[in-house]
């Protein structure tokens, strides 16, 4: 019995990649991940073992194990495990800000990616992640030189109004930004600053090529600017009239 097609979902999904992400890195149509899935066609011998070399498994063990069931292994083989999932497992791209222009052409370039430095953070549930270093005082008092790790979006409709996202756009390249999505143009959102110095403008979503949910950000010990009350009140009032007349105005 052949497990080929299970094992090739499983594995997909242990990196949280998409049909069309696994199909890019193993050089095949979308179509037939999808086909060999679900188990309506055998893989080809090539996209086997690019899988294999991909996950450091054999042959054997992708054909006739079932990589997906639970097993009774020794400590030694646990953390073996362990090792392994942190190669294929969370790994972060990290997107500095001197590679913030190059990020724009490259995104989507397996070449580029590859010569990202990597790292890993043990909180983190499987998903697909990067982070990005951030520049400016637009999203004070979130300090520049902070790196956002954001979860990746896979369409414009799971975004949360308010909530922050690293936006890669062909208009302003890589903006850290709080979303706010338009109710009468659906072909719109908003991009509003945490200093309201800055003024909220809009993008077109097609012009929106990447969007990252924000869930951690890194910082360095002591970077975080001190606010006296009276001056954090007043950026809170502000910042909350600024939403609320953008939610008028886009209801």
């Amino acid at each position: 019995m052949s497990f080929a097609g299970k094992n090739f979902r499983y594995l997909r999904k242990l990196r949280g990649w998409t049909q069309e992400e696994f199909a890019n890195k193993l050089d095949i149509k979308r179509s037939l991940v999808g086909a060999y899935e679900e188990e309506r066609a055998e893989p080809k011998l090539e996209a086997m073992e690019r899988i294999c070399k991909i996950f450091k498994i054999t042959l054997d063990d992708f054909i006739l194990k079932d990589l997906a069931a639970p097993k009774v292994v020794s400590y030694l083989e646990q953390r073996r495990g362990l090792k392994m999932a942190s190669e294929t497992n969370g790994v972060i791209q990290f997107v500095p800000a001197k590679a913030a222009a190059g990020y724009l052409a490259g995104y989507s370039d397996e070449n580029f990616l590859d010569e990202l430095n990597t790292f890993t953070l043990p909180m983190l549930a499987n998903g697909n992640y990067r982070a990005f270093e951030i520049i400016g005082d637009s999203m004070m008092p979130t300090p520049s030189g902070s790196v956002i790790v954001g979860e990746k979006v896979g369409d414009i409709e799971e975004v949360k109004t308010t909530n922050t996202y690293v936006v890669l756009s062909k208009q302003d390249g890589i903006v850290y930004k709080r979303v706010v999505k338009n109710n009468k143009a659906k072909n719109k959102i908003t991009l509003v600053s945490d200093n309201p110095t800055y003024e909220p403008y809009n993008v077109n979503a097609d012009d929106v090529l990447e969007m990252w949910k924000a869930v951690y950000i890194l910082q360095k010990a002591g970077s975080v600017q001190r606010w006296d009350v009276g001056q954090l009140a007043g950026m809170v009032n502000n910042l909350q009239a600024e939403v609320a007349n953008l939610r008028r105005g886009l209801s």
